[in-house]
């Protein structure tokens, strides 16, 4: 089946996931606000969720990969395991003593236990040797090497383009990590040995979660807490040279942890429709960013629904609106209930406590997987977030 994606709607056809696994065991009230999480899930409840997640993408036909076993399968290779322990162990809290002995002690274990121990972190009390000034100064319980709780969402660290994937650069010291192992993946693993690449983790700063596939040659990325301007050009020069788009447009989001990305507020439901936060709906703006002759051209600020109808050719970005009173509506956001998962067209998962949002999707035709979501929400991510499309069927 070929690789990548043009669209969000086109039927999805395999998707790259990850089962909450001991990294979330790792959250504690000490750390959890530092790892990005509001509060500490109950984790055998988030992994039954995630299941139930997972087996409704393959009930539609979906073919789920998980991260893990990608990791593990690149780790076969040396250079690969190399490069992932050179890059967990640059901090400059280790030292050399304890930095030394942890470079020579991730090398020697096997692919699996190497995955676990970069992806649920290591304490130090878990250490056998290396000791020195930094492990007797640092509490039994410190990390040396922190967990990523925040794998979860794996459509923040990387985005098909097209036929490209797009590893992204993520803002918070938290995910850090999650795109180096994510890069990994893409350079290191056989399934994906010959996938042209975009962006990359040393770049300036562009999350997945930004980034919407509107509509062929048409991109929009949101700017706000997450993704810096400078990043949103980086990647408009790179999909323009690659030629696979001819527009992107920016949108200043607020910069707020309820709307870290464009896709907390807007995902689409169809090839020409969204749903919306109502509280940005119609304020919502946008910057539409072509390239003449290698040069970037940035247009004026207007409304987000009639630049991107304008970049897409049609004569309406139709949005649902959920027609919420305020509060409802906050809460919902809140909640992810505008961050919904194509299937195909006019079919999408999303969280089902987000009863009045789900509602109106259905109103408008819209056909609505629900799965439970109590747990999974913790680290504040709706089914999108959780989901890295590899490849969709081109629409019509």
């Amino acid at each position: 089946m070929p690789q990548g994606s043009a669209s969000e709607v086109g039927r999805l056809r395999t998707v790259m996931l990850h089962r909450p696994g001991p990294e979330l065991q790792r959250l504690t009230p000490r750390n959890n606000d530092k790892l990005l999480f509001d509060g500490i899930p109950w984790v055998a409840r988030a992994q039954e969720e995630h299941d139930a997640f997972a087996q409704a993408l393959r009930d539609r036909g979906v073919e789920v990969l998980y991260l893990t076993d990608l990791l593990v399968e690149a780790f076969v290779d040396p250079d690969a395991r190399a490069q992932a322990v050179d890059l967990a162990t640059r901090s400059l809290h280790l030292g050399d003593t304890l930095g030394t002995y942890l470079r020579s002690a991730l090398l020697d274990m096997a692919p699996a236990e190497l995955m676990e121990a970069l992806t649920a972190g290591i304490r130090n009390d878990e250490v056998r040797g290396g000791h020195g000034l930094v492990t007797a100064l640092l509490r039994e319980d410190d990390f040396l090497i922190d967990p990523l709780p925040n794998l979860l969402f794996t459509r923040d660290s990387s985005v098909w383009i097209g036929d490209h994937v797009a590893i992204t650069s993520l803002a918070m010291p938290a995910r850090a990590r999650e795109t180096q192992l994510t890069e990994i993946i893409y350079t290191k693993h056989p399934r994906f040995a010959d996938v042209p690449k975009l962006h990359g983790w040393h770049h300036e700063y562009v999350e997945g979660g930004d980034v919407l596939l509107l509509g062929s040659g048409v991109l929009a990325v949101g700017v706000g807490e997450r993704t810096t301007p400078a990043g949103v050009e980086r990647l408009s020069r790179q999909v323009f040279e690659a030629g696979l788009a001819h527009t992107v447009l920016a949108v200043p989001i607020a910069q707020e942890r309820a709307t870290m990305h464009l896709d907390t507020v807007c995902t689409m439901v169809d090839s020409d429709t969204v749903v919306m936060y109502p509280n940005v709906a119609h304020t919502l703006q946008a910057l539409a960013v072509t390239s003449a002759d290698g040069e970037i051209r940035v247009a004026q600020p207007e409304s987000f629904v009639v630049a991107a109808a304008a970049a897409m050719g049609i004569d309406a970005l139709h949005v649902i609106d959920t027609g919420l009173d305020p509060v409802t509506a906050e809460r919902e956001q809140w909640d992810d209930g505008n961050n919904t998962l194509a299937l195909a067209p006019r079919v999408a998962v999303a969280y089902e406590r987000n009863v009045e949002t789900n509602a109106r999707l259905g109103e408008a035709g819209i056909e609505v997987v629900a799965i439970a979501g109590s747990e999974l929400g913790s680290g504040r991510g709706g089914p999108r977030c959780m989901s890295c499309p590899i490849s969709r069927d081109p629409l019509p």
